[in-house]
């Protein structure tokens, strides 16, 4: 468990906030380039680790992420007209370009002193994986390039990229993501129904069978240079252990341990809103060969592996508002938790702990150990941070390029050489790895 002062120290994201401000040194995805996709179209509203902004693409394709009300008398520029690489204000006609500078104030004499001097809060922003990305964090600490994640180095159609609204702190989301124990349970078919499959989990019969049989894993950890990786060994058949093999990358990143050779990646960004909501970017990638259609299809739909049903707005169709549309006759007879889908499955879970874990209140058990972990190391890098260190790992992009999967192999074997035969590197390093 963690005392009430490191729980608070953990959880809060809020501007001048010491988590806060650890995590603004950081690049986060602000919103899916789609959101944004023609130069000149609206402009969107994105809340971004308490911060209300606006962001827009301006007429050559570049985007900015600013402040949304109007340096003169604080008209809201979401009104704004997006034209002639600037958004102008609806109410007198001042202008601003993707920095924040204001370029036009026609109510105001041209002999004016303060005409190219007024300027409006701007962070710098880049796309990455169909994902508009923004620094918030001291300019002279700004990192040059984002987290290079391997899905924004396969070409668009070796992906798929998504995001969908999480009702509760970011923190607890991510744990969930790290606590691979679960599966064993929640995402299982109902113990009365006999057979070892599911239509919407992406794994074949024998390992739900290895999920069901064997629900406490045995965990071991490797650190790397931005995280761990976490692997959880369960018994499969005679003599053999099926390995799930989860990266966790500061401060906000996890790759799925779902993907056996050959198969499809996995992997979440997630992005506070406030402290009691964030935005989880989830993604899948191929690193060989185009995403097929069919597959591609079930991922637009949603229901299928991690990817939810989604409403207007990303909001998941099964939510807090309507008990994510539970069966308990299906509970009995389908599913163990009566709840359709994997992803809405997991959400149900983490928003269930409510808005914000009391994590006084915890017993935690030897699956929890990559929780504790992610919770240490998160501190020490924030704790760290607010004594004036600078974090290392906002200047390390390449090492975000990281692959975590599942692995069957002799029982035999350690987790390092289990990495080995199935990455051909300890830590899943792409420039080392096997597909």
């Amino acid at each position: 468990m963690l005392s009430a002062q490191d729980n608070a120290f953990l959880v809060t994201s809020e501007p001048n906030t010491p988590m806060g401000n650890y995590l603004r040194c950081h690049w986060h995805p602000v919103a899916l380039s789609e959101e944004v996709a023609a130069p000149d179209c609206p402009p969107i509203r994105v809340k971004v680790m308490g911060e209300d902004l606006l962001l827009f693409r301006d007429t050559n394709g570049k985007t900015g992420l600013i402040e949304p009300f109007c340096a003169h008398r604080g008209a809201d520029l979401f009104f704004g007209r997006n034209e002639e690489c600037g958004i102008r204000c609806i109410y007198h006609g001042w202008k601003y370009d993707i920095h924040g500078n204001c370029i036009d104030m026609p109510n105001v004499p041209k002999d004016a002193a303060y005409h190219g001097k007024i300027k409006i809060k701007a962070y710098p922003t880049q796309e990455f994986a169909d994902m508009v990305w923004a620094y918030m964090g001291p300019a002279d600490l700004q990192p040059k390039d984002v987290p290079q994640l391997e899905v924004g180095l396969v070409p668009p159609n070796q992906r798929y990229v998504t995001k969908r609204l999480i009702e509760c702190n970011w923190v607890h989301s991510m744990e969930g993501a790290l606590d691979t124990a679960h599966f064993s349970f929640l995402h299982m078919p109902a113990p009365a129904f006999l057979k070892d499959d599911t239509t919407n989990i992406a794994a074949d019969e024998k390992r739900i069978r290895w999920l069901r049989n064997d629900p406490a894993p045995r965990f071991k950890i490797i650190e790397h240079a931005v995280g761990f990786l976490i692997g959880g060994a369960r018994n499969a058949d005679p003599g053999d252990h099926y390995w799930r093999l989860t990266q966790y990358m500061l401060p906000t990143h996890s790759i799925t341990p779902s993907a056996m050779p050959n198969e499809t990646y996995y992997g979440y960004s997630w992005t506070p809103i406030d402290d009691h909501h964030c935005w989880m970017y989830v993604y899948a990638w191929h690193p060989e060969h185009p995403i097929p259609d069919e597959e591609r299809k079930k991922y637009i739909q949603g229901g299928y592996g991690q990817f939810a049903k989604l409403g207007p707005g990303y909001v998941p169709l099964r939510n807090r508002s309507n008990q994510y549309l539970m069966s308990r006759e299906e509970q009995k007879t389908i599913t163990f938790t009566g709840i359709s889908g994997i992803a809405e499955q997991d959400q149900m879970a983490q928003e269930s702990q409510g808005y914000i874990v009391d994590r006084t209140k915890e017993n935690l058990s030897p699956t929890d150990v990559g929780i504790i972990r992610f919770r240490k190391i998160l501190l020490e890098d924030a704790k760290a941070y607010a004594n004036g260190k600078k974090p290392k790992s906002p200047h390390l992009p390449d090492e975000y390029c990281l692959r975590g999967g599942g692995a069957h192999t002799k029982a035999s074997l350690s987790l390092e050489e289990v990495m080995q035969e199935r990455f051909d590197s300890t830590t899943g390093k792409v420039h080392d790895a096997k597909h």
